[in-house]
Protein backbone atom coordinates (compact mmCIF):
# COMPACT_ATOMS: atom_id res chain seq x y z
CA UNK A 1 0.00 0.00 0.00
CA UNK A 2 1.14 3.68 -0.29
CA UNK A 3 2.18 4.87 2.81
CA UNK A 4 1.09 7.61 4.86
CA UNK A 5 3.84 10.41 5.12
CA UNK A 6 4.64 12.39 8.30
CA UNK A 7 7.16 15.02 8.30
CA UNK A 8 10.29 14.04 8.79
CA UNK A 9 12.61 16.20 10.97
CA UNK A 10 15.49 17.70 8.73
CA UNK A 11 18.39 15.48 7.36
CA UNK A 12 21.46 15.77 10.37
CA UNK A 13 24.23 17.43 7.66
CA UNK A 14 26.50 18.03 10.92
CA UNK A 15 26.14 14.16 11.59
CA UNK A 16 29.93 13.33 11.65
CA UNK A 17 28.83 9.04 11.82
CA UNK A 18 27.02 6.74 9.60
CA UNK A 19 23.59 6.78 10.23
CA UNK A 20 21.43 4.18 12.12
CA UNK A 21 18.42 2.11 10.92
CA UNK A 22 16.26 3.80 12.93
CA UNK A 23 17.31 7.42 11.03
CA UNK A 24 17.07 5.96 7.80
CA UNK A 25 13.51 4.86 8.49
CA UNK A 26 12.37 8.02 9.43
CA UNK A 27 13.62 9.31 6.32
CA UNK A 28 16.43 11.69 8.28
CA UNK A 29 19.34 10.34 5.73
CA UNK A 30 19.97 11.40 2.20
CA UNK A 31 21.19 9.01 -1.44
CA UNK A 32 22.88 6.61 -0.55
CA UNK A 33 21.59 5.69 2.71
CA UNK A 34 18.12 7.11 2.67
CA UNK A 35 15.08 4.96 2.90
CA UNK A 36 14.70 4.54 -1.24
CA UNK A 37 18.12 3.02 -1.32
CA UNK A 38 17.84 0.65 1.48
CA UNK A 39 14.51 -0.45 0.01
CA UNK A 40 16.36 -1.47 -3.38
CA UNK A 41 18.91 -3.33 -1.11
CA UNK A 42 15.98 -5.72 0.55
CA UNK A 43 14.82 -6.07 -2.79
CA UNK A 44 17.28 -6.81 -4.85
CA UNK A 45 20.19 -8.27 -2.47
CA UNK A 46 18.47 -9.10 0.87
CA UNK A 47 15.31 -10.67 -1.22
CA UNK A 48 13.13 -9.98 2.40
CA UNK A 49 11.40 -6.65 1.27
CA UNK A 50 8.29 -7.97 3.04
CA UNK A 51 9.70 -7.24 6.13
CA UNK A 52 10.42 -3.60 5.85
CA UNK A 53 7.16 -2.96 3.64
CA UNK A 54 5.65 -4.70 6.95
CA UNK A 55 7.41 -1.98 8.67
CA UNK A 56 6.14 0.57 6.24
CA UNK A 57 2.61 -0.68 6.74
CA UNK A 58 2.46 -0.54 10.30
CA UNK A 59 3.76 2.65 10.82
CA UNK A 60 1.22 4.01 8.47
CA UNK A 61 -1.27 2.02 10.67
CA UNK A 62 -0.11 4.12 13.56
CA UNK A 63 -0.15 7.80 11.43
CA UNK A 64 -3.65 6.76 10.46
CA UNK A 65 -4.34 6.00 14.27
CA UNK A 66 -2.97 9.32 15.22
CA UNK A 67 -4.45 11.54 12.38
CA UNK A 68 -7.81 9.82 13.48
CA UNK A 69 -7.31 10.31 17.39
CA UNK A 70 -5.94 13.91 16.24
CA UNK A 71 -9.36 15.08 14.55
CA UNK A 72 -11.51 14.21 16.92
CA UNK A 73 -9.46 15.71 20.11
CA UNK A 74 -9.69 19.01 17.48
CA UNK A 75 -13.47 18.49 17.07
CA UNK A 76 -13.68 18.01 21.30
CA UNK A 77 -11.63 21.32 22.08
CA UNK A 78 -13.59 23.64 20.06
CA UNK A 79 -17.01 22.07 20.35
CA UNK A 80 -18.25 20.60 17.22
CA UNK A 81 -20.91 18.32 16.92
CA UNK A 82 -18.24 15.84 15.62
CA UNK A 83 -16.94 15.83 19.09
CA UNK A 84 -19.74 13.55 20.32
CA UNK A 85 -17.71 10.76 18.26
CA UNK A 86 -15.97 10.88 21.92
CA UNK A 87 -18.43 9.17 23.23
CA UNK A 88 -18.13 10.12 27.00
CA UNK A 89 -16.67 12.82 29.18
CA UNK A 90 -14.14 10.42 30.51
CA UNK A 91 -13.37 9.80 26.19
CA UNK A 92 -13.00 13.74 25.83
CA UNK A 93 -10.91 14.07 29.00
CA UNK A 94 -8.72 11.45 27.45
CA UNK A 95 -8.27 13.13 24.14
CA UNK A 96 -7.73 16.50 25.92
CA UNK A 97 -4.86 14.92 27.68
CA UNK A 98 -3.31 13.28 24.41
CA UNK A 99 -1.76 16.24 23.12
CA UNK A 100 -0.75 16.91 19.45
CA UNK A 101 1.36 14.17 19.24
CA UNK A 102 3.64 15.49 16.55
CA UNK A 103 6.37 13.05 17.15
CA UNK A 104 6.73 12.50 13.29
CA UNK A 105 8.28 8.64 13.53
CA UNK A 106 6.26 5.32 14.54
CA UNK A 107 9.92 3.79 15.67
CA UNK A 108 10.37 0.54 18.10
CA UNK A 109 9.58 0.99 21.45
CA UNK A 110 12.98 1.24 22.79
CA UNK A 111 14.32 4.46 21.21
CA UNK A 112 10.73 6.13 21.87
CA UNK A 113 10.72 8.83 24.36
CA UNK A 114 9.07 8.24 27.56
CA UNK A 115 6.53 10.62 26.81
CA UNK A 116 6.26 9.45 23.16
CA UNK A 117 5.22 5.99 24.81
CA UNK A 118 2.31 7.37 26.85
CA UNK A 119 0.69 9.43 24.56
CA UNK A 120 0.89 5.91 22.31
CA UNK A 121 -0.04 4.05 25.12
CA UNK A 122 -2.85 6.30 25.82
CA UNK A 123 -4.55 6.67 22.41
CA UNK A 124 -4.10 2.75 22.24
CA UNK A 125 -6.06 2.49 25.44
CA UNK A 126 -8.57 5.13 23.67
CA UNK A 127 -8.90 2.80 20.89
CA UNK A 128 -9.46 0.15 22.83
CA UNK A 129 -12.27 1.60 25.09
CA UNK A 130 -14.08 3.05 21.85
CA UNK A 131 -14.13 0.12 20.02
CA UNK A 132 -15.09 -2.22 22.71
CA UNK A 133 -18.16 0.21 23.58
CA UNK A 134 -18.98 -0.22 19.80
CA UNK A 135 -18.70 3.78 18.91
CA UNK A 136 -19.21 4.79 15.48
CA UNK A 137 -22.13 2.76 13.50
CA UNK A 138 -20.66 1.07 10.42
CA UNK A 139 -17.25 0.78 12.42
CA UNK A 140 -17.42 -3.34 11.48
CA UNK A 141 -18.59 -3.39 8.36
CA UNK A 142 -15.35 -2.68 6.54
CA UNK A 143 -16.04 -0.41 4.29
CA UNK A 144 -13.99 2.97 3.81
CA UNK A 145 -15.66 6.09 2.58
CA UNK A 146 -13.96 7.00 -0.94
CA UNK A 147 -12.52 10.45 0.19
CA UNK A 148 -10.74 8.64 3.31
CA UNK A 149 -6.73 7.52 3.46
CA UNK A 150 -7.51 4.33 3.59
CA UNK A 151 -9.67 4.08 0.75
CA UNK A 152 -6.50 5.00 -1.18
CA UNK A 153 -4.43 1.85 -0.28
CA UNK A 154 -3.29 -1.01 -2.81
CA UNK A 155 -1.94 -3.90 -2.88
CA UNK A 156 1.96 -4.16 -3.60
CA UNK A 157 3.72 -7.30 -4.03
CA UNK A 158 7.74 -7.38 -3.95
CA UNK A 159 8.50 -6.78 -7.59
CA UNK A 160 6.63 -3.88 -7.71
CA UNK A 161 8.47 -0.38 -7.94
CA UNK A 162 9.03 1.03 -4.35
CA UNK A 163 6.86 3.07 -2.78
CA UNK A 164 6.20 6.63 -4.28
CA UNK A 165 6.41 8.17 -1.34
CA UNK A 166 10.05 7.48 -1.07
CA UNK A 167 10.57 10.26 -3.77
CA UNK A 168 7.16 12.65 -2.74
CA UNK A 169 4.98 13.51 0.13
CA UNK A 170 2.33 13.63 -1.65
CA UNK A 171 -0.29 13.77 1.35
CA UNK A 172 0.19 14.99 5.11
CA UNK A 173 -1.75 13.04 7.05
CA UNK A 174 -0.92 15.75 10.47
CA UNK A 175 -2.20 18.66 8.54
CA UNK A 176 -5.07 21.09 9.95
CA UNK A 177 -7.12 20.78 7.07
CA UNK A 178 -10.44 20.25 7.69
CA UNK A 179 -11.24 18.98 3.79
CA UNK A 180 -12.66 15.89 3.50
CA UNK A 181 -9.34 14.88 1.64
CA UNK A 182 -8.02 14.44 4.95
CA UNK A 183 -10.32 12.73 6.72
CA UNK A 184 -10.00 9.39 8.09
CA UNK A 185 -12.78 7.14 9.45
CA UNK A 186 -12.92 4.73 12.30
CA UNK A 187 -13.31 1.91 9.16
CA UNK A 188 -9.99 3.00 8.00
CA UNK A 189 -8.13 1.92 10.70
CA UNK A 190 -9.99 -1.46 11.29
CA UNK A 191 -9.20 -1.79 7.85
CA UNK A 192 -5.74 -0.92 7.90
CA UNK A 193 -5.25 -3.55 11.03
CA UNK A 194 -7.19 -6.17 9.17
CA UNK A 195 -5.05 -5.89 5.69
CA UNK A 196 -1.95 -5.97 7.69
CA UNK A 197 -2.96 -9.16 9.38
CA UNK A 198 -3.99 -10.62 6.21
CA UNK A 199 -0.94 -9.60 3.49
CA UNK A 200 1.62 -10.49 6.44
CA UNK A 201 0.96 -12.95 9.67
CA UNK A 202 -1.76 -15.04 8.88
CA UNK A 203 -0.06 -18.86 7.43
CA UNK A 204 -0.52 -18.76 3.68
CA UNK A 205 -0.72 -15.33 3.38
CA UNK A 206 0.41 -13.24 0.50
CA UNK A 207 3.64 -12.00 1.70
CA UNK A 208 4.02 -13.97 4.73
CA UNK A 209 6.92 -13.92 7.20
CA UNK A 210 8.29 -15.47 9.39
CA UNK A 211 7.18 -14.31 13.63
CA UNK A 212 7.20 -16.06 16.49
CA UNK A 213 4.39 -18.35 16.78
CA UNK A 214 3.54 -16.17 19.85
CA UNK A 215 3.75 -13.04 17.98
CA UNK A 216 1.23 -14.09 15.11
CA UNK A 217 -0.96 -15.66 17.35
CA UNK A 218 -1.32 -12.89 19.81
CA UNK A 219 -1.81 -10.26 17.04
CA UNK A 220 -4.79 -12.57 14.90
CA UNK A 221 -6.54 -13.41 18.39
CA UNK A 222 -6.55 -9.87 19.12
CA UNK A 223 -8.26 -8.92 15.48
CA UNK A 224 -10.48 -11.61 15.06
CA UNK A 225 -11.52 -12.44 18.41
CA UNK A 226 -11.40 -9.32 20.70
CA UNK A 227 -11.69 -6.78 18.14
CA UNK A 228 -9.05 -4.78 18.62
CA UNK A 229 -7.36 -2.42 16.03
CA UNK A 230 -5.35 0.66 18.34
CA UNK A 231 -1.24 -0.02 17.42
CA UNK A 232 -0.26 -1.56 20.46
CA UNK A 233 -1.63 -4.76 18.92
CA UNK A 234 1.32 -4.87 16.56
CA UNK A 235 4.25 -3.69 18.99
CA UNK A 236 5.48 -7.06 19.56
CA UNK A 237 6.26 -8.02 15.81
CA UNK A 238 7.49 -3.93 15.32
CA UNK A 239 10.08 -4.22 17.48
CA UNK A 240 11.01 -7.94 16.36
CA UNK A 241 10.88 -6.94 12.99
CA UNK A 242 13.18 -4.12 13.80
CA UNK A 243 15.38 -5.98 15.31
CA UNK A 244 16.02 -8.61 12.58
CA UNK A 245 16.81 -6.01 9.99
CA UNK A 246 19.26 -3.90 12.18
CA UNK A 247 20.68 -7.34 13.06
CA UNK A 248 20.67 -9.17 9.61
CA UNK A 249 20.33 -6.67 7.17
CA UNK A 250 21.59 -2.98 7.80
CA UNK A 251 25.46 -3.77 8.49
CA UNK A 252 25.25 -4.99 4.69
CA UNK A 253 23.41 -2.27 3.90
CA UNK A 254 26.04 0.19 5.09
CA UNK A 255 28.92 -1.42 3.75
CA UNK A 256 27.57 -1.81 0.16
CA UNK A 257 26.61 2.27 0.35
CA UNK A 258 28.89 3.56 2.56
CA UNK A 259 32.12 1.65 2.08
CA UNK A 260 31.58 1.01 -1.89
CA UNK A 261 28.81 2.54 -4.81
CA UNK A 262 28.65 -0.59 -6.31
CA UNK A 263 25.63 -3.22 -6.71
CA UNK A 264 26.66 -6.88 -7.35
CA UNK A 265 25.74 -7.09 -11.14
CA UNK A 266 28.40 -4.54 -12.14
CA UNK A 267 30.70 -5.58 -9.33
CA UNK A 268 30.35 -9.12 -11.58
CA UNK A 269 30.77 -7.77 -14.99
CA UNK A 270 33.75 -5.52 -13.54
CA UNK A 271 35.74 -9.08 -12.33
CA UNK A 272 34.73 -10.32 -15.82
CA UNK A 273 36.25 -7.39 -18.01
CA UNK A 274 39.01 -7.32 -15.45
CA UNK A 275 40.20 -10.48 -16.01
CA UNK A 276 39.98 -10.36 -19.71
CA UNK A 277 41.54 -7.55 -19.63
CA UNK A 278 44.87 -9.09 -17.73
CA UNK A 279 44.87 -12.42 -19.91
CA UNK A 280 44.92 -10.36 -22.71
CA UNK A 281 47.70 -7.64 -21.08
CA UNK A 282 49.76 -10.68 -19.95
CA UNK A 283 49.80 -12.52 -23.15
CA UNK A 284 50.78 -9.17 -25.51
CA UNK A 285 53.57 -8.86 -22.73
CA UNK A 286 54.61 -11.98 -23.51
CA UNK A 287 54.56 -11.67 -27.01
CA UNK A 288 56.59 -8.58 -26.95
CA UNK A 289 59.33 -10.11 -24.82
CA UNK A 290 59.56 -12.86 -27.19
CA UNK A 291 59.86 -11.45 -30.18
CA UNK A 292 62.17 -8.52 -28.88
CA UNK A 293 59.89 -5.46 -29.41
CA UNK A 294 61.45 -2.26 -28.61
CA UNK A 295 60.72 -0.79 -24.90
CA UNK A 296 58.90 2.61 -26.53
CA UNK A 297 56.30 -0.24 -28.12
CA UNK A 298 56.07 -2.24 -25.05
CA UNK A 299 54.67 1.17 -22.95
CA UNK A 300 51.55 0.31 -24.91
CA UNK A 301 51.00 -2.71 -22.37
CA UNK A 302 50.05 0.63 -19.79
CA UNK A 303 46.37 0.60 -21.76
CA UNK A 304 45.64 -3.20 -21.08
CA UNK A 305 46.94 -3.39 -17.15
CA UNK A 306 45.30 -0.06 -16.48
CA UNK A 307 42.18 -1.44 -17.29
CA UNK A 308 42.15 -4.37 -16.03
CA UNK A 309 43.80 -3.64 -12.66
CA UNK A 310 41.41 -1.07 -12.08
CA UNK A 311 38.59 -2.75 -12.92
CA UNK A 312 39.66 -5.24 -10.29
CA UNK A 313 40.05 -3.22 -7.64
CA UNK A 314 36.91 -1.72 -8.37
CA UNK A 315 35.40 -5.53 -7.94
CA UNK A 316 37.70 -6.08 -4.32
CA UNK A 317 36.66 -3.20 -3.04
CA UNK A 318 33.02 -2.89 -4.67
CA UNK A 319 34.34 0.93 -5.15
CA UNK A 320 34.32 2.46 -8.67
CA UNK A 321 37.25 5.54 -7.64
CA UNK A 322 36.14 7.74 -10.20
CA UNK A 323 32.64 7.47 -9.99
CA UNK A 324 32.63 8.53 -6.45
CA UNK A 325 35.35 11.21 -6.89
CA UNK A 326 32.14 12.77 -9.15
CA UNK A 327 30.29 12.26 -6.28
CA UNK A 328 27.66 9.16 -7.56
CA UNK A 329 26.40 6.06 -6.23
CA UNK A 330 24.78 3.14 -8.22
CA UNK A 331 21.95 1.77 -6.65
CA UNK A 332 20.55 -0.24 -9.62
CA UNK A 333 22.61 -1.95 -12.20
CA UNK A 334 23.58 1.32 -14.78
CA UNK A 335 21.75 3.36 -12.41
CA UNK A 336 22.81 6.32 -10.62
CA UNK A 337 22.37 8.69 -8.00
CA UNK A 338 23.78 11.62 -6.44
CA UNK A 339 25.73 10.93 -3.19
CA UNK A 340 24.15 13.95 -0.69
CA UNK A 341 24.88 12.17 2.72
CA UNK A 342 27.93 14.69 4.18
CA UNK A 343 29.96 12.13 5.77
CA UNK A 344 29.23 9.22 3.45
CA UNK A 345 30.74 11.28 0.78
CA UNK A 346 32.99 12.60 3.13
CA UNK A 347 33.79 8.47 3.70
CA UNK A 348 33.86 7.53 -0.15
CA UNK A 349 36.11 10.17 -1.28
CA UNK A 350 39.54 8.91 1.26
CA UNK A 351 38.33 5.24 -0.28
CA UNK A 352 38.52 6.12 -3.44
CA UNK A 353 41.66 8.02 -3.11
CA UNK A 354 43.21 5.02 -1.15
CA UNK A 355 41.84 2.66 -4.23
CA UNK A 356 43.20 4.98 -7.06
CA UNK A 357 46.53 4.62 -5.02
CA UNK A 358 46.78 0.81 -5.14
CA UNK A 359 45.78 0.57 -8.64
CA UNK A 360 48.10 2.77 -9.46
CA UNK A 361 51.06 1.09 -7.81
CA UNK A 362 49.79 -2.37 -8.89
CA UNK A 363 49.68 -0.85 -13.06
CA UNK A 364 52.79 0.97 -12.59
CA UNK A 365 54.76 -2.49 -11.30
CA UNK A 366 53.21 -4.12 -13.88
CA UNK A 367 54.24 -1.81 -16.68
CA UNK A 368 57.78 -1.62 -15.59
CA UNK A 369 58.54 -4.84 -14.88
CA UNK A 370 57.45 -5.95 -18.41
CA UNK A 371 58.75 -2.80 -20.11
CA UNK A 372 62.59 -2.93 -18.67
CA UNK A 373 62.80 -7.04 -18.82
CA UNK A 374 65.55 -7.87 -21.25
CA UNK A 375 63.77 -9.36 -24.67
CA UNK A 376 64.83 -12.62 -26.12
CA UNK A 377 63.50 -13.58 -29.73
CA UNK A 378 63.08 -17.17 -29.98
Amino acid sequence: MDNINTPSPSPDMERNRLPTLFEVLSRRTLPPVDLFSFYIYMRDQQRSVDYLDFWLDVAQHMSLCRHYVRELRRSVMIGTPDGDKSGSKRSSQILETLGEMNHPAAGPSILMSEKERNQDAQMSAYLREESANGFNNGFNNGHSPSNSLGSQNRQTTSNDRPRPSFMSSPMDPTSDSNSPAHTVARADIKASAEKILYTFLLPGAEREIILPHAITHDITLSIEERNRDDPEVFDAAKDYVFQAMERDAFPGFLRMKALGNLVPPSLLLRLIIGLLSMFAAFWVAFIFIFLDYSRHTRLWLILPFSIGVYVLCSHQYALDPLLALVGFSEYTFMSFSKIKEPYVRKLLNKRALMVLGVTILIDASLVVLFVFVPGKRL
